[in-house]
């Protein structure tokens, strides 16, 4: 009789399991562990490369139009060298590009070099200021869902600034802005005595993940059906996923990312107060909360340390930076420039960025000269008249290389090759 009732009990919990609730999961740690090796994404590395240098120019360019004088000293630039991020001195980076700044030695002592503006150079910074005041909408409410992401709708503007360039916010953004936006934003002091940039409205129809955003797209396109289940009350949502060479198809990785696809989705937006830390849940509002920040940034990326410093802020976890490399088929972490940035996975495509704004193309554009000064810098400033032609074509050479990077996988570098997923990120409390 005893055997019967046991095997009652059996069929019925086998064919009937119960819901878990979210609940539920904040009480369970199930997720499998897997030991992965980081692989070297040579495409993406050029793209971090790249853009570093891009950023150095675009700082000292606007270095030089704020400067009173409208120039800056070889001396006064040279100890920007480690906050410009360059691994090589500031003035023999700034002498590469003289298609955008000149060189002339200074009218009192012409032993001390000074550079300036090009007309080239003045004329793209008039076109960023142009193209910045019609995307100034889009900004606010880029700048808005950030801190809309954060416990108390506020961040401090010293955790920000870093961010500027990410995020396509104009250089004195804690000034103009708020000035502008009185409704939205104000300058207030933290519990920590911080000046703060806090969040005055919130807009219902800005909490929208982009996650959320692309699964919807991709319903409208494909017919499918996993966005309208989510709507209706169904709690998964999955991320878009893209392993490196090899990953995909081990049978432990296809079950730990099954697992954790299942897993409820909780929009960054919500309040996560409420969830345990240790759950599995937590893990994938962390993964959620890292999407939606590299998704709202204009390259999908940032430098980890700058995610650091809004930890408390985005209630994340003190080691999550664990995430990047424990989900390589969502984020990828480069080391290249003697620092640490993550990158979103779906945001590129043949070694390109997806669905680059206006302000990105500009960037681009100022790219492109850059370049072009790089390969011609022996003639200088004789080169601009030809200077249109020549960004075109460095376009379509400069398309072809990222292209051609973008089908190989290096993991022949000794410094790189065997580093550990997890043991990588021990360096998580330097």
């Amino acid at each position: 009789m005893n055997c019967r009732i046991k095997a009652l009990f059996s069929t019925i919990s086998s064919t009937s399991p119960p819901r878990q609730t979210l609940a539920d999961h904040h009480q369970i740690r199930t997720l499998v562990r897997v030991r992965l090796k980081w692989v070297k994404n040579r495409s993406l590395d050029h793209i971090i490369e790249t853009q570093t240098d891009l950023k150095a120019a675009f700082l000292l360019k606007d270095a030089i139009a704020r400067s009173s004088t409208g120039h800056v000293t070889s001396k006064s630039i040279a100890p920007w060298q480690k906050l410009l991020g360059l691994t090589v001195p500031t003035l023999r980076f700034i002498r590469r590009y003289p298609t955008l700044f000149e060189e002339f030695p200074h009218p009192k002592f012409p032993s001390l070099p000074c550079f300036r503006l090009t007309n080239y150079g003045s004329m793209l910074h008039k076109q960023e200021q142009l193209v910045s005041q019609t995307l100034e909408s889009d900004t606010v409410d880029r700048l808005s869902r950030v801190l809309m992401m954060t416990r108390d709708q506020m961040a401090p503007l010293q955790s920000l600034h870093p961010l500027q360039w990410d995020l396509g916010l104009p250089d004195d953004f804690d000034h103009t802005l708020v000035k502008k936006y009185p409704d939205r934003f104000r300058v207030v002091k933290g519990s920590n005595g911080l000046n703060c940039l806090k969040l005055l409205q919130w807009r219902s129809e800005l909490a929208v993940s982009e996650l959320q955003k692309g699964n919807e797209r991709a319903e409208l396109s494909s017919g499918g059906e996993e966005f309208r289940k989510f709507r209706r009350g169904q709690t998964a949502l999955a991320f878009p996923m893209s392993f490196p060479r090899g990953y995909g198809a081990q049978k432990k990785v296809k079950a730990w990312m099954e697992e954790f696809q299942k897993l409820p989705y909780v929009s960054p937006y919500e309040d996560s107060r409420g969830i345990d830390p240790n759950s599995n849940l937590m893990e994938k509002r962390v993964v959620g909360v890292l999407h939606e920040f590299l998704s709202l940034t204009l390259y999908k990326k940032t430098k980890r340390n700058y995610l650091r410093n809004l930890r408390a802020e985005l209630n994340l976890p003190h080691k999550f930076t664990r995430i990047f490399t424990r989900y390589p088929g969502i984020f990828y972490l480069s080391l290249k420039c003697k620092t640490t940035t993550v990158a979103l996975r779906e945001g590129y495509r043949r070694g390109k960025v997806v669905n680059l704004n206006a302000l990105g193309r500009h960037r681009e554009k100022f790219y492109y000269v850059m370049r072009t000064g790089l390969i011609h810098r022996n003639k200088g400033l004789d080169m601009l008249p030809q200077l249109d032609d020549l960004a075109n074509e460095g376009k379509e050479e400069l398309e072809e290389e990222e292209e051609s990077e973008e089908e190989e996988v290096e993991m022949s570098d000794r410094c790189y090759e065997d580093v550990d997923l997890e043991s990588e990120v021990g360096s998580d409390e330097d």
